[in-house]
C-alpha cells in the first residue's frame, strides 16, 4: 500500500511539472518560481514567503513571515547581506539543485542554498514551505518526508521558532546559531550571536563579534539552564538540551497550538537582547515575556573571578568568603573586572575541604570535566584528590540528582539566584574552614537569641494591642491621629469649596479630585480629596501628612492642614494660581508663555527642592513620583514640588531601599526601580532628568512620536546629542529668547541624570552646582535607560497604564518588585 501511494504521489508531481501551480500552493517545482509581488503560503496557512522591504528601507529581501499575524513579522531572510535594489527578484530551483534567488532574467545569482543535491536530477526536486515555518528542498522520490536535502531551520536568522535546533552536529562540525539584524530596517548580519557553547557541560551564550562573551545562561542542569529562572516548567511550551555523540542542541516546542511564540535576538546601538514574544489576538500585538540580559548581574564576568553578583546588594559585586579584591582601589571605584583572590592560598594539604554555596548560577563551564555516572559524594572525593580541582557540583539536578562536574580554572560569572540556582562546592584552605565553622556556631547562638527576643516581643505586642483595641472606638479611628498640623472639620471644607462644586474642580489624579476653596479671611486653598476608589489608601495619605508637615522650603508646596472625618480624608494645601507645570509645557498655547529664562528658573527651582529633600532637610526623603503634573506654579511661576503620597523617609545612613509595591508614573520611573523595586536618591535624579528634557522640548517622554524613528523622548535626545544636533530638541516657542549654551548645558545635564545605571547619575548637589556654575566641567553621558519605545520590555507596562487610565500621566502600581 505504501509503495502504491508513493507511485501515485510521484505521478501527481510529474503531472505538475507540465502545468502551472496556483501561487497559493505550498510547493514549488523546478519549472516554477516566485517573483516579487507573489507569495507562497504553507499548507495550513501558518507562514508565508516572498519578497519584502523592512519598514524604512527600499531594499528587497526574500523572507518568511507569519501569515495570520496582522503585523508583518519576518522570521527568516535568505539574502541578508545581498539586498535587491529593485523588484526584479525571483526564487526558484537552480540548475545545480540549489534554491536560488536571482534577478528575473537569471543573469545574477543573488543568494543560493547549500543543498546536497548534486547527484539528483533537478526535475525531481521540489521546494515546500512547512507550517512550522521551515523552508525545505527535497526529492519527491524519497518516501521519508523529513529527509531534506536542505532546510532553512539549519540556518537560523535572528528568530528561533518552535522545533528549530540551536547547536552543533558532531560529524560535520556545523554550528546552528542565531545572529541579530543590524537594526529594524537592515536584516544584514548584526554584532550579536546566540547559540550553544560546545564544552563538556554545554550552556547557551550571547556573543558580540562572534567571540566576546556578552551573556551566558549557565549550564544545562537537566531541567533548565542554571542561570535562567524564567525557564521554569509550564503548560504552554517545553524545552530541552539534547547531548549525544552525534549532536548537541537546544530546542523548544509549543504544547498549546493556540499559542504563537518566537524568540528573537535584537540589537540596538549599545546592546543586544534575547527576547521571547507571544502574539496576543485581543490587542493584535506582540507581548514581550522575557528579555535577557535582565539586569546588571547578567553582564558576563561583571564581578571578575571568585566573586558573586547579587542585584539586591550594594555594591552588586561581593567577593566570596575567604577571598578579597585583587585591586582594592579599583574595587572601591566600582571597577570589579579584576575580581578577587584567595586570602589563604591552597597547597593541597590535609584539612582542605569545600564550602557550600546554595542557589547560585554555576560558573563559566570552560575547562570543566564531567562524569555523568558519578554521584555527588564521589564527585567531592575525586575533586579533593586532584589538587587542580577548585570546585564541583551535580551535573544533573533532575530527580534526586546525578552526575559530577568539576572546575579546574578560575570561577567566573557566578551570581546569586532568587529562589532558584544550584549548589556549588568551592575548595577552601583548612584554616578558612575552621573559621567558617566557628562563625556558623556564633551565628547559631545569635539566631537563637533573636528568636527568643522576637517571641517575647510578639507576646508583649499582642497584650498591648488587646488593651489598645479594647479601649479604642470602632468608628472614627483616624480622628485622633496626631499629624502635628491643623485639622479642619468637614463642615469647614465643604463651605470653603461650595460643597465640592464642579466649578471649583482643579483636576484629578491617582489620589482623587482636587478642589479650589477659600477659608474665612479669604485665604485661598487647594483641597485634595482621597477617592474611595483610589489606588492609594490611608497609609499614603498619612505618609504625605507626616512628611510634608515637617518640610519647609520655598520650592515645596506648603501643607496647611488636613481633614479626617468618617470615610473622608483630605489634604489642604496653599493654592497655586498657575496650577501645574504640565498645563504650560505640554500645551501649544500656554508653552509660548514660558520663555527660556522662566524654564531655566523652573528647572533650577525643582533641583533646589530635590536637593533639600535629599540632603538639606532634617529628614532624607525620596519623592518617587516626580513628574510635570506634580510641579505646581505659584503666581510668580515659582515651582513647588507636591504630592508626597508615595515618598519614603530614609535614615541618615541609608542610601537605598527595596519595595514589593512599585508605584509611580511610567515614563518617569528609573530602570532599577521599575524592574527591581530598588529606589534611592538616584531614582528621583532620573525623574528630574526626564523633567528637564520635557521642559526644554515641550514634549512628553511617554507618547513622544517622531516621523523619522520610533525612539521616545530620551532616545530622541540621546540621538541628537550623539549627532551634535541637540538644539533641535528645544521647543520652538523659546528659541528666540534662549541662550544656546545654557540650553545645550541643560540638555547635557538632563542626559547625565537619565543614564541607565544609578551609580552613573550625579547627585542633586552636583546637579545644582552644574546648573549654577558654567565653570563646572560636565562628564560625557552614557546611554539613557528605557530609551527605546514600542519594542522594549516596558511595552506591556505601557499597555497596562493605557488601560487603567485615560491620562498619559497615569499613576501605576506593579506588584513585581524584588
Amino acid at each position: 500500500m505504501g509503495r502504491l501511494y508513493f507511485v501515485m504521489f510521484y505521478a501527481y508531481i510529474l503531472t505538475l511539472l507540465s502545468q502551472e501551480i496556483p501561487i497559493a500552493a505550498y510547493m514549488l517545482t523546478s519549472s516554477q518560481s516566485i517573483i516579487d509581488g507573489k507569495t507562497l503560503v504553507s499548507k495550513g496557512a501558518s507562514f508565508e514567503l516572498g519578497f519584502f522591504s523592512p519598514p524604512s528601507s527600499k531594499h528587497r529581501y526574500f523572507g518568511i513571515w507569519y501569515k495570520p499575524v496582522s503585523v508583518q513579522t519576518v522570521v527568516w531572510v535568505a539574502n541578508r547581506d545581498s539586498p535587491i535594489t529593485d523588484t526584479s527578484g525571483a526564487l526558484k530551483i537552480g540548475s545545480t539543485g540549489n534554491i536560488v534567488v536571482v534577478n528575473q532574467n537569471d543573469s545574477v545569482v543573488i543568494w543560493s542554498s547549500k543543498s546536497t543535491s548534486s547527484n539528483i536530477a533537478v526535475e525531481n526536486l521540489i521546494i515546500e514551505l512547512l507550517d512550522s515555518g521551515n523552508l525545505v528542498l527535497r526529492d519527491v522520490r524519497i518516501e521519508d518526508p523529513e529527509k531534506y536535502l536542505w532546510q532553512s531551520f539549519d540556518y537560523p536568522g535572528d528568530t528561533l521558532l518552535p522545533g528549530m535546533k540551536l547547536g552543533w552536529k558532531s560529524k560535520t562540525g556545523m554550528n546552528n546559531y542565531m545572529q541579530s539584524w543590524r537594526n529594524s530596517d537592515d536584516p544584514s548580519l548584526g554584532d550579536y550571536t546566540f547559540g550553544i557553547e560546545l564544552t563538556e557541560y554545554p550552556e547557551s551564550v550571547i556573543l558580540t563579534n562572534k567571540s566576546i562573551k556578552y551573556y551566558r545562561s549557565g549550564p544545562w542542569n537537566g531541567l533548565q539552564f542554571s542561570g535562567a529562572p524564567d525557564m521554569s516548567r509550564n503548560r504552554v511550551f517545553h524545552y530541552e538540551l539534547v547531548h549525544n555523540p552525534d549532536e548537541v542542541y537546544y530546542i523548544y516546542k509549543v504544547t498549546d497550538p493556540s499559542v504563537t511564540l518566537r524568540v528573537v535576538l535584537t540589537q540596538t546601538s549599545t546592546e543586544g537582547h534575547l527576547q521571547r514574544f507571544t502574539w496576543v489576538n485581543q490587542t493584535q500585538s506582540w507581548l514581550l515575556l522575557v528579555s535577557i540580559p535582565r539586569d546588571r548581574c547578567d553582564d558576563y564576568a561583571l564581578c571578575g573571578a571568585y566573586s558573586t553578583c547579587e542585584v539586591m546588594t550594594e555594591p552588586v559585586c561581593q567577593c566570596l568568603k575567604g577571598f578579597k579584591p585583587k585591586s582594592p582601589q579599583d574595587w572601591n571605584e566600582t571597577d570589579w573586572s579584576q575580581g578577587c583572590k584567595r586570602e589563604t592560598f591552597l597547597n593541597c594539604s590535609q584539612g582542605e575541604g569545600f564550602l557550600k554555596y546554595t542557589g547560585v548560577k554555576l560558573p563559566d563551564t570552560t575547562g570543566t570535566r564531567v562524569n555523568r555516572s558519578m554521584d555527588l559524594e564521589e564527585c567531592g572525593v575525586n575533586c579533593l584528590k586532584n589538587c587542580s580541582c577548585v570546585a564541583y557540583s551535580s551535573s544533573d539536578i533532575s530527580g534526586s540528582g546525578s552526575g559530577c562536574v568539576m572546575w579546574f580554572t578560575d570561577l567566573i560569572d557566578i551570581r546569586q539566584m532568587d529562589g532558584a540556582g544550584e549548589d556549588l562546592y568551592i575548595r577552601m584552605a583548612a584554616s578558612e574552614l575552621v573559621s567558617e565553622s566557628k562563625s556558623k556556631g556564633k551565628e547559631l547562638v545569635v539566631i537563637i537569641v533573636i528568636i527568643i527576643a522576637i517571641v517575647a516581643a510578639m507576646v508583649v505586642l499582642a497584650l498591648g494591642s488587646w488593651f489598645f483595641l479594647k479601649k479604642r472606638r470602632a468608628k472614627g479611628v483616624h480622628e485622633k491621629e496626631d499629624f502635628e498640623l491643623p485639622v479642619f472639620d468637614l463642615v469647614t471644607i465643604k463651605s470653603a469649596t461650595s460643597n465640592f462644586a464642579e466649578e471649583n474642580l482643579l483636576g484629578e489624579g491617582g489620589f482623587g479630585p482636587v478642589y479650589k476653596g477659600k477659608l474665612e479671611g479669604d485665604q485661598e486653598i487647594a483641597v485634595k480629596r482621597l477617592s474611595k476608589s483610589s489606588i492609594q489608601g490611608f497609609s499614603e495619605f498619612k505618609n504625605e501628612v507626616i512628611l510634608i508637615s515637617k518640610l519647609q522650603h520655598k520650592n515645596l508646596v506648603k501643607l496647611i492642614g488636613c481633614c479626617i472625618q468618617g470615610e473622608e480624608k483630605m489634604l489642604v494645601y496653599e493654592y497655586m494660581p498657575n496650577k501645574s507645570l504640565d498645563a504650560f509645557i505640554f500645551d501649544e498655547t500656554n508653552s509660548g508663555l514660558l520663555d527660556w529664562q522662566k524654564r531655566f528658573d523652573i528647572i533650577l527651582g525643582i533641583a533646589r527642592g530635590l536637593l533639600y529633600l535629599h540632603h538639606d532637610s532634617r529628614l532624607r526623603i525620596i519623592h518617587r513620583d516626580l513628574k510635570a503634573s506634580n510641579i505646581l506654579l505659584d503666581s510668580e511661576m515659582l515651582p513647588k514640588i507636591s504630592d508626597f503620597g508615595m515618598a519614603r523617609l530614609f535614615r541618615g545612613d541609608q542610601n537605598e531601599a527595596n519595595t514589593e509595591r512599585v508605584m509611580g508614573t511610567y515614563g518617569y520611573m528609573s530602570p532599577e526601580y521599575l524592574i527591581d523595586g530598588q529606589f534611592s536618591v538616584k531614582s528621583d535624579v532620573f525623574s528630574f532628568g526626564v523633567l528637564v528634557l520635557e521642559i526644554i522640548s515641550g514634549k512628553k517622554n511617554r507618547g513622544f512620536c517622531h516621523p523619522d524613528h520610533e525612539l521616545n523622548l530620551l532616545g530622541h535626545a540621546w540621538r541628537l546629542w550623539c549627532e551634535d544636533r541637540s538644539m533641535e530638541l528645544a521647543d520652538e516657542s523659546m528659541i528666540k529668547s534662549c541662550s544656546v549654551q545654557e540650553v545645550l548645558r541643560c540638555i547635557h545635564i538632563g542626559l547625565l541624570c537619565v543614564q541607565k545605571g544609578a551609580e552613573q547619575r550625579p547627585t542633586m548637589s552636583t546637579v545644582v552646582l552644574m546648573l549654577s556654575s558654567e565653570s563646572v566641567a560636565l562628564p560625557k553621558p552614557q546611554p539613557p535607560g528605557f530609551y527605546v519605545d514600542r519594542s522594549t520590555p516596558m511595552r506591556e507596562i505601557s499597555s497596562y497604564s493605557d488601560k487603567s487610565s485615560a491620562s498619559n500621566e497615569a499613576t501605576i502600581t506593579l506588584i513585581q518588585g524584588r
